[in-house]
């Protein structure tokens, strides 16, 4: 990986982040996601006049990805309703990296090479370090500790729909990952891709919005308007350097790369939302550091 594509990939991951947590900061999800669908769904109708259409070839993937994309954002909704920021994110985001080396392995013959693959497995454990610190934090606070737990603490039990809609979450996003790198190497523009890409993923939820919430959807949307559509900018904009950066390097470094987004969510997560980063984040920050280095070095 060259340092543009690295350069690009850690903008991606801090703006992808950044449209998370004002999605995820709207306490209305369905608002939130359809404002969010609203906002890149324009953005790509603006850019389609200005990029070249995908190539035939790419269309197939588009559909694929484009479904894989609602059933993303379906899934995000549900993990962000259920549980904490810090903890839902980078559980979400930090399944996919290890499952997209194995997807673009088997699909794509796609295997990075020793430095890469060794920088993956770094950057890997740090991103799982991030997540499993997470809920061993909340079983901490649940458990006795020689005290009650707090009613409103959650319970080990209470919390496994959250952690199970959160690792679904992971699973769709290396789907997505590695359809998405299959098409945009076949679309001839990643600019292009991705501006269909997002009209075609960013209608259905919007749609079903404005069915489930006639009379009323306008009135709850006017407050949030901006706030919403520009995480939807903030969507496309990380989405399309994401998908440049994978016409030009291996999909499992990119991927892990992208998943830097998780420190970048954490520390939003601490200034924002008053959400503890702690030394076990300061040391899986490190790891993702060190994995970077080592992708670099294999580039």
């Amino acid at each position: 990986m060259t340092p543009l594509v690295v350069a690009a990939v850690l903008v991606a991951a801090v703006t992808h982040a950044s449209w998370n947590a004002l999605a995820h900061n709207i306490k209305d999800q369905l608002l939130a996601f359809t404002l969010v669908g609203f906002g890149g769904a324009l953005c790509g109708l603006v850019l389609a006049f200005f990029v070249p259409v995908p190539a035939k070839e790419a269309w197939p993937a588009l559909a694929v990805s484009a479904a894989l994309h609602v059933v993303y954002q379906l899934l995000l909704m549900r993990s962000f309703g259920l549980g904490d920021f810090g903890q839902m994110y980078p559980i979400a985001r930090g399944t996919a990296p290890l499952v997209v080396t194995v997807l673009a392995a088997v699909f794509l013959e796609e295997l990075p090479d020793a430095w890469q693959l060794t920088g993956v497995a770094v950057a890997s454990a740090g991103l799982l370090g991030v997540a499993l610190w997470g809920i061993r934090r909340k079983s901490d606070r649940a458990g006795t500790g020689g005290r009650e737990a707090s009613p409103r603490e959650p319970s080990a039990s209470s919390r496994l729909p959250a952690l199970t809609a959160a690792v679904a979450t992971g699973l769709a996003i290396a789907s997505y990952t590695v359809v998405d790198g299959a098409g945009v190497r076949a679309a001839g523009s990643a600019l292009g891709y991705v501006a269909w890409l997002m009209m075609l993923q960013s209608v259905v939820i919007p749609a079903y919005a404005a069915v489930s919430r006639r009379g009323v959807l306008i009135a709850e949307l006017r407050p949030l308007a901006l706030r919403g559509i520009t995480a939807g900018v903030l969507s496309l904009s990380a989405y399309g350097l994401v998908l440049w950066a994978q016409t030009r390097a291996p999909l499992a470094p990119v991927a892990a790369l992208r998943e830097s987004s998780i420190i970048a969510g954490a520390a939003i997560g601490a200034l924002f939302f008053k959400e503890r980063f702690g030394a076990p984040r300061v040391a899986a920050s490190a790891l993702m550091v060190g994995g970077i280095a080592l992708m670099l070095h294999g580039g």
